[in-house]
């Protein structure tokens, strides 16, 4: 069944563009996954330094093999996180 994240990114101004940069690359390995169907990167339209990011893959252990992933460890955890003041993920399953 398919498993769906939804994530809610805001950092600093001055680390938007570092931000930005690092979810579209992060998009480009993600989309490469055989378990990823879907990752979309949205600039929050209220927020200039908000992102928010959909993804879904086959499963969730397909989630977690994304989540263990050499990309995700250097882009994600290394870059992306250090960098966020607020983050909110949802976990989601289709009715």
């Amino acid at each position: 069944m398919a498993y769906a994240v939804i994530a809610h990114y805001r950092c600093a101004p001055e680390d938007t563009e570092l931000v930005r940069r690092s979810l579209l690359l992060m998009r480009e390995h993600t989309r490469a996954e055989p378990a990823n169907l879907e990752y979309v990167v949205h600039a929050d339209a209220e927020d200039p330094d908000g992102f928010v990011l959909y993804e879904v893959y086959a499963d969730r252990a397909g989630f977690e093999a994304h989540a263990a992933s050499d990309h995700f460890a250097e882009l994600i955890l290394g870059v992306v996180r250090p960098r966020l003041l607020e983050r909110r993920v949802t976990f989601a399953a289709p009715l």
